[in-house]
């Protein structure tokens, strides 16, 4: 489901609204954003948001920094203390089972308060487990919102706004330095910061910037090219930061957050280009929760990144928290912030059995995989599973169940033939329903039809060259795919108040992996000296959600 239009959110707790009203004036920090009316019919497990799990049990104390709303909490859960004020970071479990946190902070007695975070310190904090406490080790450097990955040889690179730094082991030496970014002839799309990164299969690295534009490394540390022409967020109103991108062995995932609306979104893809956002909330206020339904009332939740297990489902999610107003966070006071551990249900592993998108009259038969802890034959509430589409599943609807046998450890369900709204756009199709203990359970699969590691074709702004009655055009065409490109063609059209023309087609023949092709066209067009034209380029391949490379040129300078 794509969003078209702006939605609403107002969970605010009482002490959220007194601090509204009390601080907030015609310069508000917050608004309010309708929210489609269809949401209102979403079952449980049809938004992220539904995925959130209790805090582990832990320290609770009312001894410490913070207003009512965070009292009392559970003070070992993540990284806090009455030294530093902490912000962003992200885990990555070590060799040795220990989990490491790099998170940016500075000291809670600096004189400008919250407002010293442009002059943050990133920290090497560990944990003996994933939830926390997390202490420090080591002080990596200078750098605010770190996001930690590791390349293909084994190196870690630990990115930071206009920096990285890179080690070749958790506990060795960064060595600092910067990434290059090539925009290839497109407008950077709302600058380079807050970045965030996903490995591909092959080792490469996938980059989505602050505005939503897509990047690609071939190693993670070789200039990040970029490959969209608009950003990827949903098309709603929004003030959009902190995307946050993964991928595990079904699909790619990103949460980015509208900071104003205090609203974030879930997308999914299935190439990391092309992006399909989902309905309902990917996280709101209320997410940190204990066992026995107190709240942790944080005022806000930011710069949510994933911890991941080895299928690389999302397992849980690190967030800095402040329980006030960020200006209302002074030196040595009450107030602070902190980066706390929520765990996630990271739902089961299926996989789709049928060799084709099904027949008319044909049912649907999925594994269901038993996992540590999981026997899909003892554990599933079988009359309450749905599967298909996700357009019909997150409404509660989807193809119902029929028969179940047991294979092994594993469970293999046929759904029957109606109802499951699958096409052959759908590259994800998805499992909800729940657990005998009233749970929720869910997953989703890959199906035979689609191409996950395809081509991924994107032109540079072609070069025009003037000849005697036809203009001569060179296209540089590139793949950015994992595989061979099938043969595409490009077309050429020119913008005008009296429509869209049609000047010029190529044929492209198979590109390798990251190889790139030379095009040359002509065209007969009579392009008046020293104007400035519009341009449409667009490329067969492409998906039918990727917008075409929209320029401007003055081919007869």
């Amino acid at each position: 489901m794509v969003l078209t239009r702006p939605f609403r959110f107002v969970q605010l707790s009482s002490l959220m609204l007194l601090l509204f009203v009390a601080n907030f004036s015609a310069f508000a920090q917050i608004t309010e954003r309708p929210r489609p009316e269809s949401w209102k019919q979403l079952v449980k497990g049809a938004a992220f948001k539904d995925r959130f799990l209790p805090m582990p049990k832990g320290k609770l104390s009312s001894a410490t920094w913070g207003g009512a709303n965070v009292l009392p909490r559970y003070i070992d859960n993540g990284i806090e203390d009455r030294e530093r004020s902490y912000w962003g970071g992200n885990i990555v479990k070590g060799a040795d089972g220990s989990y490491h946190l790099f998170v940016c902070g500075w000291p809670e007695s600096s004189a400008k308060g919250h407002g010293q975070w442009p002059r943050s310190i990133v920290y090497h904090t560990v944990s003996n487990n994933r939830i926390g406490p997390y202490t420090i080790k080591d002080t990596i450097g200078a750098g605010h919102n770190p996001e930690i990955f590791q390349l293909q040889d084994g190196r870690y690179v630990l990115y930071c706004i206009d920096k990285n730094y890179v080690t070749n082991s958790l506990d060795g030496t960064w060595q600092e330095g910067k990434f290059e970014f090539d925009p290839r002839d497109r407008p950077i799309i709302e600058g380079l910061s807050n970045l965030t990164f996903a490995k591909r299969p092959d080792g490469s690295y996938l980059m989505i910037c602050r505005g939503g534009g897509v990047w690609i490394s071939q190693t993670g540390l070789s200039p990040y090219r970029q490959v969209s022409n608009k950003r990827t967020y949903p098309d709603v109103a929004g003030e959009f930061e902190d995307p946050v991108v993964w991928r595990d062995s079904v699909q790619y995932h990103m949460i980015v957050n509208d900071w104003l609306g205090r609203i974030a979104f879930y997308l999914r893809s299935k190439d990391g280009v092309n992006w399909v956002t989902d309905p309902g909330e990917a996280y709101v206020p209320g997410i940190a929760f204990h066992e026995d339904g107190r709240l942790e009332d944080w005022f806000k939740f930011e710069r949510i990144k994933i911890l991941q297990d080895t299928q690389g489902r999302a397992i849980q999610a690190n967030f800095a928290v402040i329980d006030t107003l960020k200006k209302e966070d002074k030196a040595n006071d009450r107030h602070s912030s902190k980066n706390i551990s929520i765990p996630l249900n990271p739902g089961v592993l299926i996989s789709f059995l049928n060799t084709s998108l099904p027949a008319a009259g044909e049912t649907i038969q999925i594994r269901v995989s038993a996992e540590k802890g999981f026997n899909p034959d003892k554990d599933i509430d079988l009359g309450s599973l749905r599967f298909g589409s996700n357009e019909q599943v997150n409404f509660g609807k989807g193809a119902k169940l029929v028969a179940s046998k047991k294979q092994g450890r594993d469970l293999i369900l046929t759904f029957s033939a109606e109802g499951h709204g699958l096409t052959k756009e759908e590259f994800a199709p998805k499992l909800i329903g729940r657990y005998k203990n009233g749970k929720l359970l869910f997953g989703y699969t890959r199906v035979p039809w689609v191409a996950y590691e395809p081509g991924i074709l994107s032109a540079l702004r072609p070069v025009f060259s003037p000849g005697t009655g036809t203009t001569g055009i060179s296209v540089i065409v590139e793949n950015f795919g994992m595989a061979t490109s099938q043969p595409a063609t490009l077309k050429l059209q020119l913008q005008s108040p009296e429509g869209v023309k049609e000047i010029a087609t190529g044929t492209i023949s198979p590109i390798q992996s990251y190889g790139k092709l030379a095009l040359q066209l002509n065209t007969t067009y009579p392009f008046e000296k020293g104007r400035e034209y519009e341009f449409v380029l667009s490329l067969s391949d492409a998906d039918p959600s990727a917008p075409p490379f929209k320029f401007k040129a003055i081919p007869l300078p």
